[in-house]
């Protein structure tokens, strides 16, 4: 079977419906990043819903070096910390779980099964400006779907679609997909803010059209992500589809990068934080990976 756009991000504007959006699919990055720590599948299918959303909302960033990050925690939940990060096309994500609770529940638990009263915050680092916005909102839907579009109605009074599809195949290998379409403001400011008219006729027709997309065919690789569009909005006066952006596995963490932050810490707290042969080692939980460091380099 031909598969098509892996690790792909495809941004495409409705001009005639003030309206834009991304579609993305996820496989071998997405397999990179889950093996890294052999998650039981509960956890697995969660982190891949929330790399494939932090894609999507991720990719809409204008400023190239801007960040995205995902957060989901709770209070005494199976899940402690969900975090997923997206910049440049680097994707990177975690999960700290309670084993022992996630055990005694269903093989398929529900989103609040997993956080019980859960927050998510999204927030956006841009680079060139060095500001920062975030917003958060609770994890009280069925899915992170739900959550982010809860969030934009809330924080950015934007309108929003998001559509998730995550497949487990018979090889163990994961497909995901995603849909993300969103009713632009008009005008310039003083126009009329969006969280005023969450009934427009246009949204409302554009939104329709996008609930109809099929999970299984967002994670359906031998479908060009180009072809799921015209499939919703082929009647359309005019697409326009921008440049794809390439998804890769990113973790900013090295022995370097490392050692540098070690150097910001006094001696005698290096000294406490080494082991008993003068390594400081430092545990990365994105890629799951230790960095031993000796006292020494650090304290250079």
């Amino acid at each position: 079977m031909e598969q098509h756009d892996l690790d792909t991000a495809l941004g495409f504007t409705i001009p005639a419906r003030d309206a834009r959006g991304r579609i993305v699919r996820l496989g071998p990055v997405l397999d990179t990043i889950l093996a890294a720590h052999a998650y039981p599948r509960a956890i697995e299918a969660l982190l891949a819903e929330a790399l494939t959303l932090a894609a999507l909302i991720g990719s809409t960033l204008k400023d190239v070096g801007g960040q995205l990050t995902l957060q989901a925690q709770t209070q005494g939940g199976v899940v402690r910390l969900l975090v997923c990060d997206y910049k440049g096309g680097e994707l990177r994500g975690y999960v700290d779980y309670d084993a022992d609770r996630l055990a005694e529940g269903p093989d398929a638990p529900t989103l609040f099964a997993l956080f019980g009263t859960g927050h998510l915050a999204i927030t956006f680092d841009q680079a060139t400006t060095g500001e920062r916005y975030q917003g958060i909102v609770p994890l009280d839907g069925a899915s992170l779907a739900e959550a982010a579009e809860r969030y934009f109605v809330q924080s950015e009074q934007i309108p929003t679609l998001v559509r998730l599809g995550i497949a487990r195949r018979a090889d163990g290998s994961h497909i995901a997909g995603g849909l993300f379409l969103q009713h632009l403001p008009e005008g310039e400011d003083g126009r009329e803010r969006l969280h005023t008219q969450l009934d427009h006729p246009e949204w409302e027709h554009v939104a329709a059209l996008g609930a109809t997309m099929g999970i299984d065919e967002l994670a359906a690789p031998e479908i060009p992500l180009e072809v799921l569009v015209w499939r919703l909005f082929n009647e359309e006066d005019e697409v326009r589809v921008q440049p794809s952006t390439a998804l890769s596995r990113g973790c900013r963490c090295s022995p370097d990068y490392i050692a540098q932050v070690l150097a910001k810490f006094p001696a005698d707290e290096q000294a406490a934080m080494a082991d008993e042969s003068g390594m400081i080692v430092v545990d990365c939980a994105f890629c799951a990976r230790k960095f031993p460091v000796p006292v020494a380099i650090a304290a250079d």
